[in-house]
């Protein structure tokens, strides 16, 4: 039972990460990562950027073996965290859109004018972008039309967002701090 805000906004807390200010969609945030992600690609040299990157693959890497999305139920939010880094990391995600993800959020927040400025916010935000990149498991039995399939999505809410968002966010802090500023002017121009 939530002391704070009713059921409603504590719902919309777990899945947004604010009470009140809905996430970002698609239409909105696509924009950002396109231009962070031709960032990163054009200042792939740069240490900042080598490190975040490396960040990444470490995190993908050091997440533990694959777990099936319908094997979730019971696991502790931090456990949960990690079965999803293990499924991008099984899809083959590429650690520069990682951090493309995280920097798009970071200029979206940076240009609106009425934005969250939490950091809960943001690495909700940023986790909910990641975890779409590879969320769900998919299996096939037999062939043809009587083929049986199993389509399963974990839910994108609550604790393991914080974890995910906290732990990319450690991970791209250096170059947000170093590289940011340059990035945030350069993607305001172009919009």
């Amino acid at each position: 039972m939530d002391t704070r805000f009713c059921r409603p906004h504590a719902d919309h807390y777990a899945r947004h990460g604010s009470p009140y200010k809905r996430s970002y969609g698609a239409r909105e945030i696509n924009p950002y990562r396109a231009a962070a992600l031709a960032w990163l690609e054009a200042n792939q040299t740069d240490k900042h950027v080598a490190n975040a990157v490396d960040r990444v693959a470490t995190l993908l890497r050091t997440a533990g073996p694959h777990v099936e999305a319908f094997r979730l139920r019971g696991l502790s939010p931090q456990e949960r965290a990690k079965a999803a880094w293990a499924r991008l990391r099984k899809a083959g995600v590429d650690p520069r859109r990682v951090v493309a993800a995280w920097l798009a959020v970071e200029m979206i927040i940076s240009d609106d004018p009425q934005a969250e400025r939490k950091a809960e916010f943001k690495q909700v935000q940023a986790a909910k972008l990641v975890h779409r990149m590879a969320s769900g498991t998919h299996k096939r039995w037999s062939e043809g039309p009587t083929a049986t399939e199993m389509h399963v999505y974990p839910r994108p809410r609550g604790r393991v967002l914080r974890h995910m968002g906290e732990a990319l966010e450690t991970a791209c802090e250096l170059l947000v701090e170093h590289r940011g500023s340059g990035l945030f002017n350069r993607a305001r121009a172009k919009s």
